[in-house]
C-alpha cells in the first residue's frame, strides 16, 4: 500500500505542476540539415538559436538521425539560427521570425564541406549516460568503467528500471516477462537460454541499451514487462577504423574486434567477440520436510557442490548502401554460439519417521550429476528504407530470419551407500531446432506539421523441432527408455497490423501518440491429445507528453502487452537429473495479458544534474508463474519416483504491481559525478480459491565516478536487491559491488583498466524458501562472485571528411562528403 500513496501523490503533484507552469504563446523553429554536396542528412549537427544582436545562444539542440530538428518554447521575436558540424562550414540563417503558438520551418539547411583536407582529427564527445525520450529510455555505457571487461548482464545492472539477480535473471519494473531484441530485431540466441545469451555479449561490443516500458503500436505486443533493445556498435565513418578490446580475470575472459570500412555510398562493418567464464565451484544445501497421507514425515537433506563454466562467441557482417538520396539498403548476417557445462556431487540423507517419531527408514545415497548445453544461431536480415520529398514521409521494409540449433544433455548416477546395492541412473539427450522469420512493412505519412499517421503489418513465423532420447542404467548397462523417448514439432504464426497517430494539441501544449495493434496467433503442435486454440488480441497504446519547459517534461502512458509462453515453458521434456526435484514444461499454457500504466517526470538542471521519476501500475491476467507441487510418489512413463517436487509454470490468477522508479545524476564537481537508481514496488498475487499473497521489494544502487586528470579515472558501483516474497516462498536479498580504474593514453586511442568485484568476499550466500501442500524446504547456495581483472582497449584509424571529387550536374567537380558522419 505504501507505493500506492506515493503514486497518488505524484499524479496530483505533477499534474498541478504541469498546468501551473505551462508556458503560453511560445513558438518553435524546425528544419532539416543536409550535406550540400551529397544531399544526405547530417545527423547530430548542432543547432543554435541567438537573439538578434546577441553573441551567445540562448537555446539549441542536435539534429536527429534523419537530420531533423525542432527547437521549442521560443518566445515570439526575431532570431538568428546557426548549424554546425565537424568538417563543415557553419551555415547561418538570419531574420527568423517566430510567432505565438506557430512553428517556423526553415526547410532544408545546407552545410558545405570544408575546402581543406583535415589531417589527424581527434573527436571527443560526451554522450549523456541516460537519455529520456518520449517512448523509451536510453542507457549509454561508453563511460561505464566497472563494466569494462564484462558482459551485457553487467551493464544491465546499472540501467534505470532494470533489476538483475545473482543468477542473471532480469526484471523490468519488477516483471521478468521481457522482450529482448538485438539492433531492433529478434534473435533465436535469446530463445534457449537468456542468461547464457546475455553472458555471451561483451560489454565492449554494446553501443547502448534501450528500455521501452510502454511500447507503442509499432512494436510487437510480446513482453508484459516491456522491451529491452541491445544496440551493438557499428560505425559509418568514411575510411577505415576499428577497435580491439581484451580482458582477463579470475572469473571471466573476453575479447572483441571491430572493423569499419566506408567509401562513398558503401559501408561494411565486421566484428567478432568471444568470452569464457572460468570454471567455478558453488556449494549448496537443500533441506525439505514433507508428510504423506498416513502422517509419516520424511526429511530429505542434500549437501553438495556444483562446478560450472560457460563460453560463447559472436561474429557478424553488416553492409550499407546509400543507393540514392531517398533509397537506403542494409544487409547483415551474424553467427552466435554459447554453451555451458556443469557437474556436481551431492550427498543425500532421506529419513522417514511415523507420527510417533519412530524411525521407518534412513537411506543415504550419493548422486553424481552432469549437464551440458550448447546453442548456436545464425541471424540474417535485409532492410530497405525509402524517404520522400515530403518531410517525415518514409517507407521501411524488413526481412529477418534467425536459425537456432540447441542441444541439452544431462545424466545422473545414484549410488545407495548401503553395501551390496547396484547403482541406478538416467541419461537424457535433448537436441532441438528453432527458426523464426519476420517480414514487416512500416509506412509513415505526415498529414500536416502537427499530425502524423503510421501504419504497417508484420508476419512472424516460428518453428521448433525437438527430440528427447533417454537411456536408463540397469544392471550396470545403459538401455533405451522408450517411455521417456519422444519428439515434437511446434509451429506458431503471428499476423499483425497496426495504426498509430501522433499529434500536438492546444497550441503544442500537449503531444499525443495513440495506436492500436491487432495480433492473431495460430499455434499447432503434434503433442498427443493436445489442441492449442488460436487467439486474437487487440493491443491499444496511448501516450500524453507535455514539455513544461526546456528542462522538464511529464509523460502519462498506457499500453496492453502479451506474454506468450516461451520454448522452455512449452517443452514437455522432463528434467530428471535430480529424481527428488523434477522440472518440465506444458505446451497447453495460455498467454499472459498485461495492462500497464506509467506516469513519468524528467527534470534537467543547470550544471548537468538530472532526475527521472516513473510511477507505474501493472495488472497481469492468466499470470504465468512457476509453481512446485509435492508428490509422495510420482509415476512417469512407467517409472515410479518417491519424495518428488515437480516444478512447472502455470496460468495462476492475476498479479498487480504498483511501484516507483527514481533515477538521479548529480555532477558534484567537474570531476566527480554521482548516479543512483532506486525501485520500490509492491506486488499482490490473487489466485481463485487461495488467499492473496503480497510482498514489498526494493532495489538500490549507487555509481560514483571521479576523474583524477591526466586521463585517469575511477569508479565505484554498489547494488542492493531486497528480500522478496512470492506466491510460494521467499527469494533472498542480493548485495553486489565493484571498483574500477582506467588510464587512457596514446591520445585516448588506447586504455588499460583494472576491476575488482566483491573483493572482500569469495561467496554470496543465498537462502530461499519454498512451501506448499505437504512440504516445506529451505535452499542455501554459496554463489562465487569475487573476481579481479584487467582490460586493454585500442582504437585505430582516423576520421576522414573528404573523398574524391565527383562531377556535379554542370560537369565540374565538387567536394563530396561521406553519407554518414562519425559521432
Amino acid at each position: 500500500m505504501r507505493t500506492r500513496y506515493i503514486l497518488l501523490f505524484l499524479f496530483v503533484f505533477f499534474g498541478i505542476s504541469t498546468w501551473a507552469q505551462a508556458p503560453a504563446g511560445k513558438g518553435k523553429i524546425s528544419g532539416k540539415v543536409t550535406d550540400a554536396a551529397t544531399k544526405q542528412a547530417v545527423d547530430y549537427a548542432t543547432i543554435s538559436v541567438y537573439k538578434e544582436g546577441v553573441t551567445a545562444p540562448f537555446n539549441g539542440i542536435s539534429t536527429d538521425p534523419k537530420g531533423n530538428f525542432t527547437v521549442d518554447q521560443i518566445p515570439p521575436g526575431e532570431y538568428r539560427v546557426t548549424a554546425d558540424f565537424l568538417g563543415y562550414q557553419r551555415t547561418t540563417v538570419d531574420h527568423v521570425i517566430v510567432k505565438p503558438g506557430a512553428t517556423t520551418n526553415l526547410g532544408e539547411v545546407l552545410l558545405s564541406p570544408n575546402t581543406r583536407q583535415l589531417k589527424d582529427v581527434t573527436v571527443t564527445a560526451t554522450t549523456p549516460t541516460v537519455q529520456n525520450k518520449i517512448d523509451k529510455m536510453v542507457y549509454n555505457p561508453q563511460n561505464d568503467l566497472s563494466a569494462q571487461g564484462g558482459v551485457a548482464i553487467d551493464i544491465l545492472k546499472k540501467v534505470p528500471q532494470i533489476t538483475v539477480d545473482i543468477d542473471g535473471n532480469v526484471e523490468l519494473q519488477g516483471n521478468a516477462n521481457i522482450r529482448f531484441l538485438i539492433n531492433g530485431k529478434p534473435s533465436s540466441i535469446f530463445g534457449a537460454s537468456l542468461a547464457d545469451a546475455l553472458a555471451s555479449i561483451p560489454a565492449s561490443q554494446i553501443k547502448s541499451i534501450e528500455v521501452v516500458t510502454s511500447p507503442g503500436a509499432k512494436y510487437d505486443a510480446a513482453g508484459t514487462g516491456g522491451i529491452i533493445n541491445i544496440i551493438l556498435k557499428d560505425s559509418r565513418v568514411e575510411g577505415v577504423n576499428g577497435s580491439v578490446n581484451l580482458s582477463a580475470g579470475t572469473r571471466r575472459e573476453n575479447g572483441s574486434f571491430n572493423l569499419n570500412m566506408r567509401k562513398g555510398n558503401f559501408g561494411v562493418n565486421a566484428f567478432f567477440s568471444g568470452n569464457a567464464q572460468i570454471n567455478s565451484n558453488a556449494p549448496n544445501t537443500n533441506n525439505r520436510t514433507s508428510a504423506d497421507g498416513l502422517g509419516n514425515t520424511t526429511t530429505l537433506f542434500q549437501q553438495g557442490s556444483n562446478n560450472f563454466k560457460r563460453n560463447g562467441y559472436q561474429s557478424g557482417l553488416n553492409f550499407t548502401w546509400n543507393i540514392s538520396k531517398h533509397d537506403d539498403l542494409t544487409a547483415s548476417v551474424g553467427f552466435n554460439h554459447f554453451g555451458n557445462h556443469g557437474n556436481g556431487i551431492t550427498n543425500q540423507d532421506e529419513n522417514k519417521v511415523d507420527p510417533n517419531g519412530i524411525g521407518l527408514s534412513d537411506i543415504k545415497t550419493l548422486r553424481t550429476s552432469s549437464s551440458k548445453f550448447s546453442g548456436t544461431s545464425t541471424d540474417v536480415s535485409l532492410a530497405y528504407k525509402k524517404t520522400f520529398e515530403k518531410e517525415g514521409q518514409e517507407l521501411d521494409i524488413l526481412y529477418s530470419s534467425s536459425f537456432g540449433n540447441n542441444s541439452f544433455s544431462s545424466s545422473q548416477l545414484l549410488q545407495n551407500l548401503q553395501a551390496g546395492t547396484i547403482p541406478t541412473g538416467i541419461t537424457n539427450n535433448n537436441p532441438g531446432k528453432d527458426k523464426e522469420t519476420n517480414i514487416s512493412v512500416d509506412y509513415t505519412h505526415p498529414l500536416s506539421k502537427n499530425f502524423t499517421i503510421e501504419t504497417g503489418g508484420k508476419l512472424d513465423f516460428n518453428h521448433i523441432n525437438n527430440n528427447v532420447v533417454t537411456d536408463t542404467l540397469l544392471n550396470g548397462a545403459n538401455v533405451p527408455n522408450y517411455n521417456q523417448t519422444y519428439g515434437f514439432t511446434y509451429d506458431r504464426k503471428i499476423y499483425a497490423y497496426y495504426l498509430s497517430l501522433t499529434t500536438s494539441v492546444f497550441n503544442n501544449f500537449l503531444d499525443i501518440k495513440a495506436g492500436l495493434r491487432d495480433e492473431y496467433t495460430v499455434t499447432t503442435a503434434d503433442f498427443k491429445g493436445t489442441n492449442i486454440p488460436n487467439y486474437n488480441i487487440l493491443v491499444p497504446s496511448l501516450v500524453f507528453s507535455h514539455k513544461i519547459s526546456e528542462s522538464q517534461s511529464v509523460k502519462l502512458s498506457y499500453t496492453r502487452r502479451i506474454e506468450r509462453p516461451d520454448y522452455g515453458d512449452l517443452n514437455p521434456f522432463l528434467n530428471i537429473s535430480d529424481t527428488h526435484n523434477i522440472s518440465t514444461g506444458d505446451p497447453t499454457l495460455k498467454p499472459e495479458r498485461g495492462d500497464n500504466f506509467e506516469f513519468g517526470y524528467n527534470k534537467s538542471f543547470d550544471g548537468g544534474a538530472n532526475i527521472n521519476i516513473a510511477a507505474f501500475y501493472r495488472k497481469n491476467t492468466d499470470d504465468l508463474q512457476r509453481f512446485t507441487t509435492f508428490y509422495d510418489t510420482l509415476r512417469i512413463d512407467g517409472s515410479t519416483y518417491t519424495n518428488v517436487a515437480l516444478t512447472k509454470r502455470y496460468n495462476i490468477g492475476s498479479e498487480e504491481r504498483t511501484g516507483i522508479n527514481i533515477y538521479a545524476s548529480l555532477p558534484v564537481t567537474k570531476d566527480f559525478n554521482l548516479r543512483t537508481n532506486m525501485i520500490f514496488s509492491e506486488r499482490t498475487n490473487n489466485n481463485p480459491g487461495s488467499p492473496s499473497v503480497s510482498g514489498f521489494a526494493y532495489r538500490l544502487n549507487l555509481n560514483a565516478q571521479y576523474n583524477f586528470g591526466h586521463d585517469l579515472s575511477a569508479e565505484f558501483f554498489g547494488n542492493y536487491n531486497s528480500f522478496q516474497k512470492n506466491i510460494q516462498g521467499t527469494q533472498p536479498k542480493f548485495v553486489f559491488y565493484n571498483f574500477a580504474m582506467r588510464k587512457m593514453f596514446m591520445n585516448k586511442k588506447a586504455s588499460i583498466g583494472l576491476t575488482a568485484s566483491n573483493p572482500f568476499a569469495k561467496y554470496v550466500s543465498q537462502s530461499s524458501t519454498t512451501y506448499g501442500t505437504g512440504f516445506n524446504q529451505t535452499n542455501i547456495r554459496y554463489v562465487p562472485v569475487q573476481s579481479f581483472g584487467i582490460s586493454l582497449s585500442y582504437k585505430f584509424g582516423k576520421l576522414e571528411f573528404k573523398k574524391e571529387r565527383e562531377k556535379d550536374d554542370n560537369g565540374g567537380k565538387q567536394d563530396d562528403m561521406p553519407a554518414d558522419k562519425g559521432k
